[in-house]
């Protein structure tokens, strides 16, 4: 399984996420780079891209030697970079892939050009299997503004009349009464998967921890695997938010040891 993304050094993102994630469903993670960026965990401080050309040398010999089951894209900072990568998907050299529109740093540092936004809209989208946006970035890419489930449909929906097949609207930023009423059950997070108008819910507990860096790494990673192994795109969604949840989990309970 081919990860196409950013290299954070601290390993709190990027391709190095990608892969223990693709590790640990079991896939053979293979990569390839689009900018070095320059972080830790409090913040980027700045990134130097690849060209296409070096972007594309990077992935050609990889999927001549071996066939490629899944690919999942996380960060795509410039027109050239999208571009490219929507020509290898055109040529047939890589399938349909799980993309995660990295568009901001958690700490608010601009990871695509201004002029890129656009490209990835209309080049990259439609070629996607799935496109895993959370909130901010779903209201980024539609002009429209998320307040509840019924406004996560609407903006899935908005997506796929620009082009994508698939969408999952990513709930993890809007905490949610759980059903019943405001102190009725645990809160929860809902995700909304829209796959060609086929709409899954999915709901789960709202767990209380500091924010985890690279959860949108892990959770495109882990569906892409899912569809690498042969699972439909709802099984592949659910298991892997299972796996980010155990993740966030595991984090909680170090912040409190």
């Amino acid at each position: 399984m081919l990860t196409i993304a950013g290299f954070d050094p601290s390993g709190g993102a990027g391709v190095l996420v990608d892969v223990r994630t693709i590790v640990a469903f079991g896939c053979h993670p293979v990569a390839a780079m689009t900018s070095l960026t320059f972080q830790n965990s409090g913040g980027v401080f700045g990134a130097t891209h690849e060209s296409a050309k070096s972007l594309r040398a990077q992935i050609v010999p990889v999927v001549e030697e071996r066939k490629v089951a899944a690919v999942k894209i996380g960060m795509l900072p410039t027109s050239e970079l999208i571009l490219e990568v929507a020509c290898l998907i055109r040529e047939g050299r890589l399938p349909a892939p799980v993309i995660d529109p990295v568009l901001k740093s958690s700490s608010g540092y601009e990871l695509i050009e201004s002029d890129a936004l656009e490209i990835l809209t209309r080049e990259l989208l439609p070629l996607a299997r799935v496109i895993t946006p959370n909130i901010p970035e779903s209201e980024t890419l539609t002009a429209l503004t998320v307040s509840d489930e019924e406004s996560m449909r609407a903006v899935a929906d908005r997506l796929r009349a620009m082009g994508a097949h698939a969408v999952l609207i990513k709930g993890g930023h809007r905490k949610q009464s759980g059903v019943g009423g405001p102190g009725s059950e645990k809160a929860q997070a809902t995700d909304i998967l829209d796959d060609a108008g086929d709409v899954h819910v999915f709901r789960g507990e709202w767990i209380e921890a500091l924010p985890v860096r690279g959860t949108g790494c892990m959770l495109s990673s882990a569906i892409a695997a899912g569809l690498a192994k042969g699972e439909d795109l709802p099984q592949a969604v659910a298991a892997a938010k299972e796996f980010v949840a155990a993740e966030i989990r595991k984090s909680k309970l170090k912040t409190q040891s």
